[in-house]
């Protein structure tokens, strides 16, 4: 396993994060955000989608549950936001295509459990009291990468600036 941790100073280093996770990832991955309300995860798949050459505006998919971008690639981009999922079964329940794609999972903790075997997950806390609102405040990140397909690869974003 591979773990870095630093503090993103803004919403604009947020989304420069998602473009260096953008240049590791293929058809294949997942990458698992958690966090609170707030904390930066559609920001910071904003930036992963730019980076991609997405087409449509990724924006948090709450109420559709899942969005699918088409990307300069070729290999789209599926945004999931598992907020309202209770398990792995019912993310499994979605239908995604999990070899062909992208796919950024918002509130995935516990919940992709068994579905991959790889997988990058990527914590991001804002201090407490701060405003969840507020996109320039400064977050806390951990990025760690699991399972076969990240072995040997040493995930190690520049700390933002």
């Amino acid at each position: 396993m591979s773990e870095h941790r630093f503090e993103v100073p803004d919403a604009e280093a947020m989304e420069a994060l998602g473009a260096y996770l953008a240049s590791q990832l293929r058809a294949g991955d997942l990458v698992l955000l958690n966090g609170e309300l707030g904390a930066g995860k559609t920001t910071l798949t904003r930036g992963i989608g730019e980076a991609l050459g997405a087409r449509g505006q990724v924006t948090s998919p709450t109420f559709v549950l899942a969005r699918t971008h088409p990307t300069a690639s070729g290999v789209p981009l599926v945004h999931v936001d598992a907020y309202r999922l209770a398990t792995a079964a019912e993310v499994e329940d979605l239908d995604l295509d999990f070899e062909g794609s992208i796919t950024v999972v918002e509130w995935g903790a516990g919940k992709i459990d068994g579905v991959v075997d790889s997988w990058i997950e990527v914590d991001i806390d804002r201090p407490i009291g701060g405003d969840p609102e507020a996109d320039d405040a400064p977050r806390h990140v951990r990025v760690a990468a699991y399972g076969p397909r990240w072995e040997g690869v040493e995930l190690r974003p520049a700390p933002p600036t």
